[in-house]
């Protein structure tokens, strides 16, 4: 008789149960066709990640975007209503609600215009900026990227009862993007009820391997590496060269018995504790029940003064106070130094008791260091596969693309000193775009006009272009007023705050009226024009830029020198 491998059972889903939203097959060509014909509401990325990870049971218990009083319950105390800890609110913004109706059925939409849902309206409720952005990401500085995100979202939240028509297409590493329900089934095949969850959003190198690897071996449990890849924080390298890497490193270099890779929908919020609390919930949902807490998605965003909004401990002090309604044990992520002796990463701790010598750098310089000289990463630091893929993906400094990005007042000098900055950097062999702003609202962003929503469209607009020249390693030059700094920093978001240049042009408004050849502030002061920043608008100053020029007190000319400077320190630009 032949026998059946059993399955070992894993931790319950949080709530109970896993929510799936999806209709089934006898009924999704139906709903199709009735979709087709309903009112529509658009829904932006992050929300469209959101929908599939509440479909699929990720955010179990929620089955819906959440309700007023649930909303209100986790802002106040991180619960929802009915008190079931949950951290993090997830709701769907819109702008427009005039034509929005309650106990109205509504077709939830792509940025595609892809059928994604029926909606039945039950809730519309407005939200305050600054009341959530306090109480979930505990400040309301816009240099806080999700913080600057929100100042683009619609007043507006909706709640209702949804049914999943069509989850979201991908095309990329399909057979390693599984639901909740599909990841339970393999976790348990491996015959472990122990699961240990690392969810980087950046490569993982030697001592991210030995810190698995060791909470692996002493916990005696399947390890998951759930790399997420919905919306993260890393502007630099793209989703396929990361999951590149992790899958040459989990073929190569972990027990294929015990080690699964899945990816992970997840749009981030770097929320600090609540974060942590939350990724907690989400992977309890496939099944983890050890998660290690480090860095990534939960503390690495940094204020102007280059300080993390969140301390680790902190973050890990919350998260095991709640560890046992979570039903989810933290593994902390401790400090890993090279040992060359053995050429091995053990924990600082036990290298420092024992005495032995060791090496304790950077990881960030060391990778500078490497592409800077067009060098393979060592391998004492990272697995040669690894270091190829990177390469492919981060050319050297000075073949980068990056963004100065000029703001200041109309007649400030942007445009002037971007026009000269040009030739100078395509004379070193730059290839350079100018997005000027009067020019682009000839084309771009034409049809704009100048409220305050426009202009905040107008920025996000030509930041948009912006991060694509950048992305394929160009120049841009961005001259425009942009007179909001949560617009300025959501495009430094978008862009990357290593490859990414706010100079501010400081020029008093009395110089920039004798500059002004168009007469546009004498036409702001008769009243002719409306919202023109400098006479009837406001203009907010950059409260840390990269650079700050007076040109009163220089030329042009020396301005651009300076920022040609810049660059060069930098190291974007060759002497």
């Amino acid at each position: 008789m032949v026998g059946t491998k059993q399955r070992t059972p894993l931790i319950s889903p949080y709530g109970g149960a896993l929510v799936n939203l999806v209709a089934g097959e006898d009924r999704r060509k139906e709903l199709a066709i009735k979709a087709k014909f309903l009112p529509t509401i658009q829904i932006s990325y992050r929300s469209q990640c959101d929908l599939e990870m509440l479909a699929c049971g990720a955010f179990s218990p929620l089955d819906r975007f959440m309700t007023e009083k649930d909303y209100k319950h986790v802002m106040k105390d991180m619960r929802l209503a009915d008190g079931t800890l949950f951290p993090i609110p997830i709701t769907l913004p819109v702008d427009d609600v005039k034509n929005v109706e309650l106990g109205k059925e509504y077709t939830i939409r792509s940025r595609e215009n892809m059928i994604l849902a029926i909606m039945r309206v039950d809730e519309l409720y407005a939200w305050d900026l600054e009341e959530e952005a306090r109480a979930v990401f505990g400040t309301v500085d816009s240099r806080h990227s999700f913080v600057s995100e929100m100042h683009t979202w619609g007043r507006w939240y909706l709640s209702g009862p949804l049914t999943v028509i069509n989850q979201p297409k991908h095309y990329d590493f399909r057979e390693i993007r599984r639901t909740p329900e599909e990841l339970r089934k393999i976790l348990e095949d491996r015959g472990s009820g122990t699961v240990v969850c690392f969810q980087p959003d950046n490569p993982m190198h030697r001592s991210h391997e030995a810190l698995t690897k060791k909470a692996m071996e002493e916990l005696q449990g399947t390890l998951l590496i759930h790399a997420v890849v919905g919306i993260t924080k890393r502007a630099h390298l793209d989703d396929y060269a990361r999951v590149r890497c992790y899958d040459e490193l989990v073929k190569h270099y972990y027990d294929p018995g015990r080690t699964v890779l899945n990816l992970l929908p997840l749009a981030v919020r770097v929320a600090g504790p609540r974060a942590a609390l939350w990724h907690a919930i989400v992977n309890r949902n496939y099944g983890v029940n050890h998660l290690i807490v480090g860095r990534d998605n939960v503390i690495h965003e940094k204020d102007p003064q280059g300080k993390h909004f969140y301390d680790l401990y902190h973050v890990q002090k919350i998260f095991k106070e709640h560890e046992q309604e979570l039903g989810v044990r933290l593994v902390p992520f401790k400090k890993m130094v090279y040992v060359p002796k053995s050429d091995v990463y053990e924990e600082l701790d036990r290298v420092n008791r024992e005495g032995k010598e060791f090496q304790s750098i950077s990881g960030t310089k060391v990778i500078e260091d490497s592409w800077s000289t067009e060098r393979n990463l060592p391998e004492w630091f990272t697995r040669p596969e690894i270091a190829r893929i990177l390469l492919e993906f981060n050319p050297p400094k000075t073949k980068r693309g990056f963004c100065v990005w000029f703001t200041g007042l109309p007649s400030s000098g942007k445009s002037t000193i971007a026009d000269i900055l040009a030739p100078m950097l395509m004379s070193r062999g730059k290839r350079v775009t100018i997005l000027d702003g009067d020019r682009v609202r000839m084309h771009l962003t034409k049809g704009l006009a100048f409220t305050r929503e426009d202009r905040i469209s107008n920025i996000l607009r030509v930041g948009f272009v912006a991060a694509e020249v950048v992305k394929h390693n160009g120049v841009v030059l961005c001259a425009l007023i942009s007179p909001y700094a949560s617009a300025r920093d959501k495009v430094r978001a978008m862009i990357g705050e290593d490859r990414f240049l706010e100079v501010f042009i400081d020029a008093p408004v009395e110089v920039c009226e004798t500059r002004d050849v168009k007469g546009m502030y004498a036409l702001a002061r008769a009243g002719v024009i409306k919202c023109f920043t400098g006479v009837n608008d406001p203009y907010e100053i950059p409260a840390s830029p990269e650079m700050r020029i007076v040109t009163a007190e220089m030329s042009p000319e020396e301005s651009a020198m300076l920022v040609l400077k810049k660059l060069k320190e930098k190291g974007f630009v060759k002497d």
